[in-house]
C-alpha cells in the first residue's frame, strides 16, 4: 500500500487555511494512490504559541470541529490521513496526532514525551497507552517529534503490531542528527517502515529543518525531503515485510528475529521511575 507525506509549511493560529491546504495536498496524494497521508506536527493549528489562551484559542475536542474537517476531506476522496493539532480536554492541552478517515476518527495519540519548546511548554504529557490503529489493512502506529528520541515508544508500537510508524513532527535547528540518524535506526531496530514527516517555515523566530524521510523495514532511507521547500514523499509499505521479523540470512547459520532475541527481563531498569523533573519547567 503506498503512504505520502506532505512537508509543508503551516500558517500559525490559522487553522481554517491549514485545513484547506491539507485537503488539497490529500486530494493530490490519493489522486496518486495513496491510502494514507501523514502531515506534520501541529499541521492544523501552528506549534509556537506564546501562552496557554493563545493555545487554547485554536485547541479542538477530538472529535471537534478540526478534526471534522479533515473527516470531510478524507471522506471526499475515500483515503485516511494523521495530522498534528492541539487537543483540549477540560482544563488540559494536548500535543495530538489524530489518524482520520472517510467514516470519521480512528484514533489519537497525545505526545507522551515533552520537550522545552513551543505548544510542548504548555501541554499535558501524554496519558494514554500507545495503540495501534487500521487504516484499511495497515497496522498505523503514531509518535510526535522528540519521541523518536526514545526507542521504547517506537519498540512498543511495533511489539503492538505496526506495519508502519508515522511521525509528524516540528523538528528545529538541533534537530539535524535525529533527521539523519534516529528514523534509520528505528525503522531498523523494529523491523517496521517508518515515515517521518516535518514541517518548513518559521515561527516566532524558530526555523524548522524539513529533511522529512521514509525508510524501510531494514533501515534504508527510501526517500528524503529538501530542508527547506515542500514536498510530497511517497512510502510503498509491504505489510508481509514489516510482519516478518524473523530473517534468514543463511539458513541454519545467520539468523536473526527482532522480536525472539529480545531479552526483556534484562530491561527492569527500564520501567523504573527516576524521579527527575525538568529543571525548566515550573
Amino acid at each position: 500500500m503506498k503512504i505520502a507525506g506532505v512537508q509543508m509549511d503551516v500558517s500559525l493560529g490559522q487553522v481554517d487555511a491549514n485545513l484547506e491546504k491539507m485537503a488539497a495536498f490529500l486530494r493530490k496524494t490519493t489522486h496518486e494512490g495513496a491510502v494514507l497521508t501523514v502531515f506534520p506536527e501541529c499541521a492544523a493549528t501552528g506549534y509556537c504559541f506564546a501562552d496557554f489562551a493563545e493555545a487554547r484559542s485554536v485547541a479542538s475536542t477530538v472529535p471537534g470541529p478540526v478534526t471534522d474537517g479533515m473527516v470531510r476531506a478524507c471522506k471526499a476522496v475515500g483515503s485516511f490521513a494523521v495530522f498534528g493539532m492541539v487537543e483540549v480536554d477540560g482544563d488540559r492541552l494536548f500535543n495530538a496526532a489524530v489518524l482520520v478517515g472517510p467514516a470519521g476518527v480512528v484514533g489519537c495519540y497525545r505526545k507522551v514525551h515533552l520537550p522545552f519548546l513551543g505548544l510542548d511548554q504548555l501541554s499535558t504529557p501524554g496519558d494514554r497507552p500507545f495503540e495501534v490503529y487500521n487504516a484499511r489493512d495497515l497496522r498505523v502506529g503514531m509518535n510526535i517529534c522528540y519521541d523518536a528520541a526514545f526507542p521504547e515508544a517506537a519498540r512498543s508500537l511495533a511489539l503492538l503490531g505496526a506495519d508502519v510508524i508515522v511521525l509528524p513532527t516540528n523538528w528545529p535547528p538541533g534537530s539535524e542528527c535525529t533527521a539523519a540518524c534516529c528514523i534509520n535506526a528505528r525503522a531498523l531496530e523494529n523491523g517496521v517502515f517508518y515515515l517521518a514527516v516535518n514541517r518548513v517555515g518559521t515561527e516566532r523566530g524558530f526555523r524548522f529543518i524539513g529533511r522529512s524521510r521514509a525508510c524501510d523495514p531494514l533501515g534504508n532511507s527510501v526517500a528524503t525531503a529538501s530542508d527547506n521547500e515542500e514536498e510530497i514523499l511517497y512510502l510503498d509499505v509491504d505489510t508481509a515485510r514489516a510482519r516478518n521479523k524473523h530473517y534468514v540470512r543463511v539458513p541454519g547459520q545467520h539468523e536473526i528475529d527482532r522480536f525472539a532475541d529480545r531479552r526483556p527481563e534484562m530491561y527492569t531498569s527500564l520501567t523504573k521511575p527516576h524521579g527527575l523533573k525538568h529543571p525548566a519547567r515550573k
